[in-house]
């Protein structure tokens, strides 16, 4: 039998894993979720659900959602993607992190079939958090995709609400070149008569979520006009907020159709609490005062033109910037968007797809953006940090594993 560490070790060493080693940990087909959750009597039927997707917000929404129906009250599960210090972050009950002799028993029991079948870590993970899930006999569960939508392991849930939180071009090499496509991948959550909620998409991308809905004869909810008058005071990002409001109030309302009863003061409350209630973490976090310090976990093109467009919203005197990518994000599409002004700290994250320092800085040199690469994450914060003087603003961002790492996180 494994210890806690020992399974970790197996899960993260023998299984393929998305986040470290990229698209080939991708599966295209559901298959391999369907056995899982079929050899434990398929616990995703035994919860209610609501399921999420989107090229940005899904994470930030997920757990919005989540908190908002703890302070109605109900027992909710939580199950989002990537961990950034632990992987019990990623299935929680009540903000609450899986326990360790879960997690242990769960592999332990299910090591001789999971080594016949040979499925990725996201595959393992999500059957896991079902079966915990179930377990723990949660009201409801909300689910964050983690690629797509269509043959993500979680889309074998028939939900009580779909949402699809944005669309945007990333990872194009496996969801497709055009909003279109990426719209057709994401609406693959959609299922027959079960309400769809959307953010804000591009018109290209909301035609095509529109078409399958009327397909699987959905109705789907478009964003509102205008926010109402109420003031959402929150422990999360006020930006981050008003981002994803109009999507989670959405949510709400046709929960409250489905007689799920959730009060304006509850749902006040859900969003005021949100960092409190789930732990969320690495969405446009202040981790210091002096000097400011800001973290982000946003990586593709959408949201670095959003963290840029923010950063130049605050009054500093000088920007530095800790940045590290990976691998297979396009330069070409990134690097233009960065702000110049400022000094750079290339780094990178200690995973396999993270690009190597020097490259980074070569290649960032080429569009002009100024600094210097160091040897590790925290190496390029501590000097961030020791060259940072009264009024300046530090920024971290590039990766999730770039965030992940930070030791003041």
């Amino acid at each position: 039998m494994m210890n806690y560490q020992e399974v970790l070790d197996f899960l993260y060493t023998q299984l393929p894993m998305y986040q470290r080693v990229g698209k080939v940990a991708f599966k295209k087909d559901l298959t391999n979720t369907l056995q899982l959750s079929e050899r434990l009597d398929n616990p995703h039927e035994k919860f209610k659900s609501i399921h999420v997707a989107g090229t940005n917000g899904k994470g930030s929404t997920s757990h919005m959602i989540a908190s908002v129906l703890q302070s109605a009250g109900y027992k909710v599960g939580l199950y989002t993607s990537p961990h950034l210090r632990s992987f019990r972050e990623r299935i929680r009950v009540n903000g609450e992190e899986v326990r360790e002799s879960f997690v242990s028993d769960f592999v332990n029991g299910n090591r001789k079939f999971i080594e016949e079948i040979s499925p990725s870590f996201f595959e393992i993970t999500v059957v896991m958090a079902f079966e915990y899930f179930a377990q723990e006999k949660v009201d409801f569960a909300v689910i964050e995709t983690g690629l797509g939508g269509r043959l993500d392991s979680t889309n074998i849930i028939t939900p009580e609400v779909s949402v699809i939180t944005s669309i945007s071009l990333d990872h194009q090499d496996m969801l497709g070149n055009t909003l279109a496509e990426i719209a057709r991948e994401k609406a693959g959550i959609i299922k027959a008569g079960v309400p769809v909620i959307v953010g804000a998409l591009p018109n290209e991308a909301l035609r095509e979520i529109r078409r399958c809905a009327d397909e699987k004869k959905a109705k789907l909810s478009v964003p509102y006009d205008s926010i109402q008058d109420t003031v959402y005071e929150s422990d999360l990002s006020s930006e981050v907020v008003r981002l994803n409001l109009n999507t989670v109030r959405k949510s709400v309302d046709e929960l409250r159709n489905q007689d799920v009863t959730i009060s304006e003061e509850q749902l006040i409350h859900g969003i005021g609490h949100v960092v409190a209630q789930t732990g969320l973490k690495g969405r446009w976090q202040m981790i210091r005062k002096e000097p400011l310090v800001i973290c982000d976990v946003g990586h593709n093109e959408e949201a670095v033109v959003w963290l840029m467009d923010q950063i130049k919203r605050i009054d500093y005197n000088k920007l530095h910037i800790v940045w590290g990518v990976a691998a297979d994000k396009s330069s070409e599409k990134i690097f233009p968007l960065l702000i110049k002004e400022c000094e750079y700290y290339f780094c990178a994250a200690e995973v396999p797809r993270a690009m190597p320092a020097d490259r980074l800085f070569a290649e960032a040199g080429r569009f002009g953006l100024k600094g210097k690469s160091y040897g590790s994450v925290n190496h390029a914060y501590s000097t961030a940090l020791d060259r940072a003087g009264a009024g300046d603003l530090i920024f971290i961002g590039g990766s999730t594993f770039v965030v992940a790492e930070i030791k003041d996180l």
